[in-house]
This record gives C-alpha cells, sequence and structure tokens, in this order.
C-alpha cells in the first residue's frame, strides 16, 4: 500500500479555507498549514487569526506564519516537512523559487479567474465590475511569476446580472475545492498536463481599496451599477448625502428620458433614489446612513423622504449645494 500524499496547504481568508476543509476529507495527508501573520481586526483592534488558521487548529494541524518565505530559517521549515505537493489559495506571500522547488510535484495554486484573464489580487470583483460573461476557477502550476504557471484546470460559471462580489465568491468557493482535488489526483497519477498561458490575454486584477469605492457620478450609469455590485460587501460603494457618509449597496437602472448634473436626485419612488449620471441615471435601491442599518430605500422613502429631496447634489459638499 503506497503512503498517502504528504501536502502542506498555504492559504489565509475564507475562500482558501473552503479548500483546506475539502482536502480535510480526502486521503491526503495535511501536514502543515501556512497562513498569514495573525491581523488586528474588529472596533477593539484584536489580533484575530485567518479562517485557514482556526480551521487548521480545530483539526490539530501544525500551523506556520513566517511574515516571508524569503527567509532561509523559513525554507529550511518547509523543507523539514517533507511535501510532496504544495497547495496554495489566496495565501498572500510571494513564493520564491526556492520554495517552489521543495515539494516533490512542485506547487499548485487556485485562482478565482479564468486565467489569464485576471492576475492578482481580486479577480472575482474586476471580472463583474468589467462587465465579464463568465469566471471561473483556474487550477494552475506555480511558477515564480504572478498567476503565470501552466494552467491544469478550469471550471466555469456564469455571471449574472444580480451577481454581487459576495455571491460570485461563494459559488467559486464551492467551485474550487472539487478541481483543486481532481488536479491533484492528476499530477500523481502523471497524466495531467499543464497548458501554457497567453500572456497577451492577461489583465491585472488590482487590489481593492476604500478610495475606489467612492462614487464619481461623472461616470455612465452602467459602469457604476456593476461597480456597486462588484464592491459588495467590501469595500462597498459610497458616497456623500449633505455632509454625510452614505453607502450604496444596489442599484439599477431605470427608464428615464431627462438627465441632469451627475448627482442629482431627479426622482424618488419606494423602489429606490434616482440619481443622474454622467451617461443615463441609477436607481439606489439600498442604502445604509451613519450609525444605522443597511435598508431598502423603500424604509428611507416613507420615514425620511425630505432628506432626499428634488435637485439634491450627492457627492458634494453642503456649501455647493
Amino acid at each position: 500500500m503506497t503512503e498517502p500524499l504528504r501536502i502542506v496547504f498555504a492559504g489565509t481568508p475564507e475562500f482558501a479555507a473552503e479548500h483546506l476543509k475539502a482536502l480535510l476529507n480526502t486521503p491526503y495527508e495535511i501536514v502543515a498549514v501556512y497562513t498569514q501573520p495573525d491581523r488586528p481586526a474588529g472596533r477593539g483592534q484584536k489580533l484575530m487569526p485567518s479562517p485557514v488558521k482556526q480551521l487548521a487548529l480545530e483539526h490539530n494541524i501544525p500551523v506556520m506564519q513566517p511574515p516571508t518565505l524569503r527567509a532561509p530559517e523559513a525554507q529550511a521549515e518547509l523543507a523539514a516537512l517533507k511535501p510532496d505537493l504544495m497547495v496554495v489559495v489566496a495565501y498572500g506571500l510571494i513564493l520564491p523559487q526556492v520554495v517552489l522547488d521543495i515539494p516533490r510535484l512542485g506547487c499548485i495554486n487556485s485562482h478565482a479567474s479564468l486565467l489569464p484573464r485576471w492576475r492578482g489580487a481580486a479577480p472575482i470583483q474586476r471580472a463583474i465590475e468589467a462587465g465579464d460573461g463568465e469566471s471561473g476557477v483556474t487550477v494552475m502550476r506555480m511558477e515564480a511569476g504572478l498567476d503565470t504557471g501552466p494552467m491544469l484546470l478550469k471550471v466555469k460559471t456564469p455571471i449574472t446580472s444580480e451577481d454581487t462580489g459576495g455571491s460570485l465568491h461563494d459559488r467559486l468557493a464551492e467551485l474550487g475545492p472539487p478541481a483543486v482535488i481532481e488536479a491533484i489526483a492528476g499530477l500523481a497519477a502523471g497524466t495531467l498536463q499543464g497548458e501554457v498561458q497567453d500572456d497577451s490575454l492577461a489583465t491585472y486584477a488590482h487590489k481593492l481599496n476604500k478610495d475606489e469605492a467612492r462614487i464619481d457620478w461623472n461616470r455612465p450609469a452602467s459602469e457604476l451599477e456593476r461597480q456597486i455590485r462588484a464592491f459588495n460587501p467590501w469595500p462597498i460603494c459610497h458616497t456623500t448625502l449633505k455632509g454625510e457618509a452614505m453607502k450604496v449597496l444596489a442599484a439599477e437602472i431605470p427608464y428615464v428620458k431627462h438627465v441632469n448634473a451627475p448627482g442629482e436626485v431627479i426622482g424618488a419612488t419606494k423602489n429606490g433614489l434616482i440619481v443622474s449620471c454622467g451617461r443615463g441615471a441609477l436607481s439606489l435601491t439600498r442604502l445604509q446612513l451613519p450609525g444605522g442599518k443597511a435598508l431598502n430605500f423603500s424604509d428611507f422613502f416613507n420615514s425620511r423622504r425630505e432628506k432626499f429631496a428634488i435637485g439634491t447634489l450627492l457627492g458634494a459638499t453642503e456649501t455647493a449645494q
């Protein structure tokens, strides 16, 4: 009877934890888990373990949290584990060539994009924001470049007009783990060959930040509607209303004949707050005001209608109004 594959798993967020959970239900031996150092989180800024670390500790798997894998001592620690394979999912650290060379079967990565379409940190959100018709997970053999390695396996899913960053994330987190398990079996049997990526088709999926989530009302309504979906649940698109921050969690494109200055409220119904954009208009259907919960616009329409008067400018200071 052959010994089970010795696998080192490297990952950090919930997307990665779903992959680790699936691997724990296979005959493979997870000899160690690598994850990012604990980070401060929440109002108290207490140090919080990553979802991957929490899962590993529940299953008594050794957890390593080096700040970098470029240090010789971190590389020696990994080599001492004698892994057959390293599975990397949204780990967040660069793996230098010396690390990629340690496992007998190399390192594979589950990436939330149909490579080479979106390489980098935020492929799920960038695909929605760009209006892509489909997304998926690519399992690839890792090399020193960023998401540039040969593709071993792909699974696809359509992006619907209802998808948010959250809903697409959850769907890909279901599709990725079975694909990784299938790829591992193919690698172990020597039957899986990689397909080289066409670099000319690659786009870089820049990391998300709160500043870019500020709504620019000069942009076309169609672009803003996609951005609002892509950035939900994080970083969440936002604007200002009479000098106060206002989060926009959902919007749709209404049929309107006339638009005014970008950012100007041109109508309000129980269904949404209609705002003029650089081209077309948006109906804001779910909002969150400071100190309050996220609510459908119908709740604001009933109780705080005066706050959303026609002619009000969003994204402008009170003095500008």
